[in-house]
């Protein structure tokens, strides 16, 4: 009996628990029933969306590199122009950084991606004077014939996402960072499998002995699933999805793409819309460097704003930054990731970050609307933005800002004498041996979005287009020299509808018989027309529509520039001249890389060798364009500060003074620029009292090449003032002319009498 007693309570007991079983078996299949297909879905979907993660990565626009070699002309106000415009920190340490000294540099450029090939980054000593580089070493002391210094980067067009990010891979990021990385913010991510519960209670741990947080308990699997798929909401649902989502993408995917993944995708700060995502991107935001170029400091602070970006921001809270900072070296001590010393030494440093953000949304508009214009065939507009390419321009920093001040200064002098007009203006830079686009502006303010003048801004080019009647001239050598004469005198021509025409010169006088070179010099009109009646208004229209694709009406007034014509156009149409005879588009891109540093265009063709004729005709044209600049209509530059250029000039106004213009160029650089108003009233300015200015102010501080014309096909002689033959330099009036090879005077008179006749007289 007391057997049966004993068992009772506890056949009840077993009864009691088989009634609970049930409802827990019903539960757990029910919660089976649901999960199997949930994360079956999940499963299926992560496959996908993360096995094919792409991002927005957006398309960089870079000036050109600056190609150094002993003798270039270069400045230290160049050079530290380029310095500033690639984002060089001065008295900094590692790559893009530069030391200073005087005259002499020490740079230590960073590795990039030029068109053709992977230049290194290397460690440069240089030393200008009078206004060259005199000399190019390595840091140990060995010459160097050349080298490069990284582009700036000028533009950045964003797909919709206005995303900063600059993609790397795991091998191409520093050991320390990825340690650090990992010792921070996860310290069991090479062993969890996307959830880390021993973590979490470590985390809680120490941050209950620290009384503050000091670690996370979300693994890098977890806060990558966060910020590429779920909200921020602190939900339980959200949480759930979280931790799923992890398990889910651990099962399926190695560590390396997920933590590369990570890496890429982390959230590091914010410059106006812009978020910026991604080491890469961060360490160019913050620090003007490749991630690759870190050193411990930057890794610790980059890794300590993981946590909170904009509370950690060191530029506007340096104080909490270089706290963060610390405190992560610290960390990276305590696992072992650094050393006693080096984790002294950067918590001594300072944080070391770019007083600006290193982004450039859009510099240069005037440029960058070239740019587009010239991509326009090869990349529409919507695979450009947020495509991730490189596109490589030939902008020149330094011509860039010596253009811009030039014009917005020299325009608020000219202010004044405007009469009532407004004045704007337009500048157009180009290397006279490439035809490459160095600078453009195309407004007095040169950030102003809207109205580009340098290619939209189409004016009566005036004076500049006589150069190209001489030019037809000349080519005929047969016929004409700069030594012939011709008159400068009224003349009236019949045109259209019985109408007739009559030019007048500027200063209202005619002027006899004169050479070709002084006419040219002096910008006479009539004589001009003369010239150009002579070898046919159709040549010249010819000329233009081979040298710009424009062809313009053959009207006898298209003899004195009546045509309209853009500043980009007019530095086409001088280009042939400044090339000496060599046919040059102007291109501003010099070629598009992929993301993966692939080269999609090069943009630079081969040219066509100058017809000889061509070469020859341009080098008279530029020995009588150094005489205007010298005695002409160009002549007030030399008292600009330029002289030393020697510099090939021609003038243009347009009727009423509505147009100021000037072109010339040296032995390396073309320059155009207009003045005017916006409203074509008239601004009292001709070429030389306000384009000229311009100019001379843009080369007064940008390194120019003299100019030296080539003698290759010339030859020259000393004619007599009275009569086209040859004499003696020491004659009186004597003056040098320079020919077509085998086309000068062959008649030679010495001045033996008239030096006899004057040595009597004074007896």
């Amino acid at each position: 009996m007391a057997r049966s007693t004993a068992s009772a309570p506890a056949a009840e007991k077993s009864s009691h628990w088989r009634w609970l079983r049930y409802p827990t078996l019903l539960g757990i299949g029910l919660a089976l029933g649901f999960l199997v297909p949930y994360f079956w879905a999940v499963d299926r979907w992560l496959q996908q969306e993360f096995g094919r993660l792409t991002w927005s990565e957006p398309t960089r626009v870079w000036a050109r590199p600056l190609h150094l070699r002993p003798g270039l002309a270069m400045t230290a106000k160049a050079l530290g122009i380029e310095l500033a415009a690639a984002q060089y920190r001065s008295q900094g340490r590692g790559a893009g950084s530069y030391t200073q000294t005087g005259n002499s540099f020490e740079l230590r450029t960073r590795a990039f991606r030029d068109v053709d090939l992977q230049r290194p980054a290397q460690q440069l000593r240089l030393e200008l004077a009078n206004g060259r580089l005199r000399s190019l070493q390595s840091s140990d002391g060995r010459a160097l014939a050349e080298a490069w210094l990284d582009p700036a980067r000028i533009a950045t067009l964003y797909g919709p996402e206005r995303e900063e990010r600059r993609l790397v891979r795991l091998a191409e990021l520093p050991p320390t960072l990825l340690a650090a990385v990992q010792a921070v913010e996860d310290r069991s991510f090479k062993h969890h499998r996307g959830i880390d519960f021993w973590g979490i209670l470590r985390a809680l741990v120490s941050n209950i002995e620290a009384g503050e947080i000091r670690q996370g308990a979300s693994t890098l699997t977890q806060q990558l699933v966060r910020n590429l798929y779920l909200s921020r909401d602190q939900t339980w649902s959200r949480k759930l999805r979280e931790a799923a989502y992890s398990l889910v993408i651990e099962a399926r995917f190695d560590k390396a793409r997920i933590f590369e993944a990570y890496l890429n995708q982390v959230y590091l700060g914010q410059s106006g819309g812009q978020a910026i995502h991604g080491i890469g991107a961060a360490a160019e935001f913050w620090f003007g460097r490749q991630a690759i170029d870190l050193e411990a400091a930057e890794i610790a602070l980059l890794v300590g704003m993981i946590q909170g970006p904009s509370y950690y921001d060191p530029r506007k809270h340096p104080q909490r930054a270089t706290q963060r900072r610390n405190l992560v070296l610290k960390m990276l001590l305590d696992t072992g990731v650094l050393d006693q010393a080096v984790v002294e030494a950067a918590q001594a440093a300072p944080l070391g970050v770019l007083a600006k953000p290193q982004l450039a949304a859009n510099v240069f508009p005037a440029f960058l609307a070239l740019v587009q214009t010239q991509l326009e065939r090869d990349y529409p507009a919507e695979r450009l933005r947020g495509a991730g390419l490189n596109v490589l321009t030939t902008l020149a920093p330094s011509a860039q800002r010596a253009a811009e001040q030039a014009l917005a200064q020299t325009l608020k002098s000219l202010d004044g004498a405007a009469k009532g007009a407004t004045l704007e203006g337009a500048v157009v830079l180009t290397d006279t041996g490439s035809g490459e686009v160095q600078a453009v502006v195309g407004a007095r303010d040169p950030r102003r979005q809207g109205f580009d003048r340098a290619l939209q801004a189409k004016r009566p080019v005036g004076s500049l287009l006589k150069p190209f009647v001489y030019l037809l001239a000349l080519a005929q050598p047969g016929r004409y020299h700069l030594a012939s004469e011709i008159e400068d005198a009224p003349i009236t021509l019949r045109v259209s509808a019985g109408k007739e025409w009559s030019p007048d010169n500027y200063d209202g006088r005619s002027h006899g018989w004169v050479t070709l070179m002084d006419a040219l010099a002096q910008s006479y009109n009539q004589a001009a027309v003369r010239l150009g009646m002579d070898i046919g208004v159709d040549r010249l229209v010819r000329l233009i529509d081979v040298l710009t694709s424009i062809r313009p009406d053959a009207h006898p007034s298209l003899l004195l520039g009546a045509v309209d014509l853009s500043p980009l156009e007019t530095a086409q149409l001088y280009q042939f001249l400044a090339s000496t005879g060599q046919v040059q588009p102007l291109r501003a891109v010099r070629g598009v890389l992929d993301a993966e540093g692939r080269a999609l265009s090069r943009y630079a063709r081969p040219l066509p060798e100058a017809e000889r004729g061509d070469a020859i005709a341009t080098r008279l044209i530029a020995i009588a364009l150094q005489y205007a600049a010298r005695s002409g209509t160009a002549r007030r530059l030399q008292q600009e500060g330029v002289a030393y250029l020697n510099t090939a000039g021609k003038t243009g106004t347009s009727n009423d003074s509505r147009d100021s213009w000037f072109a010339g160029w040296t032995g390396s650089h073309l320059g155009v620029v207009w003045i005017g108003d916006d409203q074509n009233r008239p601004t009292g300015l001709t070429g030389g009292a306000g384009a000229m200015k311009v100019w001379a102010a843009i080369f007064r501080d940008l390194p120019s090449e003299p100019l030296k014309v080539s003698a290759e096909g010339l030859e020259s002689a000393w004619l007599a003032a009275d009569a086209p033959v040859q004499t003696d330099p020491e004659c009186e009036g004597a003056r040098q002319f320079w020919f077509v090879a085998g086309y000068s005077p062959a008649e030679h008179r010495g001045c033996t009498l008239s030096r006899l006749r004057d040595w009597f007289s004074r007896e």
